[in-house]
């Protein structure tokens, strides 16, 4: 590849990227007008659309959507390595990027960072929350978190906290009126608060096992969050049940701010992995904080 190419598809990628010449434009220093030009005359060369372009919005065409998966991997490969060679210096440095839930960030993440964070500050860190299962590598991220069972088998895992349970929750105020139930399925009869997962837009439905028996039931309710947060506060306001990680209403239920109800139904389960591709090659910087978030029992 010449370097008139590889300069021509950085410019394309930056455009499918973004889905907009404006902000394409900024991000690489140039103008508009040129980038559209370098763009338009690579579609020529491969004598095939790339690109397709409204007033209002850019997406990539089938071609380019094939060349954009195909060619950014392989551009974020180098950076990384170019960055990784970058940062072989005294102090490691550079921004990391990872995805996590809230809980995991709390409960986690944000321990790790307390410890390293001070030491380095060369080293950025950006945290995205997201419930979904994000592609990594193509969300641009250098890392995930999330319960073992749910990471990729060609992913590089390693354990960062114990194993978890889940909690069903409610305000006292809220059981003054209700039964409490002993089975999940009479969670049907209760204002349950979900959940909306990203991914495919529909709600987390609850999970339970007891003596090898799985069941899942689909709640109704009157409120959904799309963070644990939201859970959280609703439920500790009196408004209905919530479906939480244990460690997150642990010390309200200690205090009496909730009462826990089918903890017979919720078992351990594999506790977070940080995970990342096996490509990657570990900066500095990058190394360091899995070391500080690798779990040691």
């Amino acid at each position: 590849m010449d370097r008139d190419n590889a300069s021509d598809l950085l410019a394309f990628l930056a455009v499918a990227r973004e889905r907009s010449f404006t902000r394409a434009a900024a991000k690489l220093g140039m103008s508009q007008p040129a980038l559209s030009q370098i763009v338009r005359a690579l579609e020529e060369r491969l004598g095939v659309r790339l690109l397709s372009r409204t007033t209002r919005s850019v997406a990539p065409t089938q071609a380019g959507e094939r060349l954009l998966q195909t060619m950014a991997p392989r551009f974020d490969e180098m950076d990384a390595e170019l960055a990784a060679l970058s940062e072989l210096r005294e102090r490691p440095a550079g921004t990391i990027r990872i995805t996590s839930t809230e809980y995991a960030a709390d409960a986690i993440l944000m321990p790790a960072l307390k410890k390293i964070l001070p030491k380095y500050p060369d080293i950025k860190v950006e945290v995205i929350f997201d419930y979904g299962l994000s592609n990594i590598v193509a969300q641009q991220y250098d890392a995930g978190i999330r319960p073992g069972a749910l990471v990729a088998k060609d992913m590089i895992a390693v354990r960062v906290g114990p194993d978890m349970r889940m909690a069903v929750v409610g305000a006292p105020s809220y059981f003054a009126a209700r039964k409490r139930p002993r089975k999940p399925r009479e969670l049907i009869e209760h204002n349950c608060i979900n959940l909306r997962l990203p991914t495919h837009g529909g709600v987390y439905v609850w999970e339970f096992e007891k003596n090898g028996r799985t069941l899942n039931v689909r709640v109704e309710g009157q409120l959904v969050f799309n963070g644990a947060a939201g859970l959280l506060n609703a439920a500790l306001s009196g408004l209905g049940l919530a479906f939480l990680m244990e460690g997150y209403a642990k010390e309200h239920i200690a205090k009496g701010r909730l009462v826990r109800v089918l903890a017979d139904w919720c078992p351990p389960f594999s506790g977070y992995y940080l995970f990342y591709p096996s490509r990657r090659q570990p900066s500095p910087a990058f190394s360091l904080l899995v070391d500080a978030l690798r779990y040691r029992r």
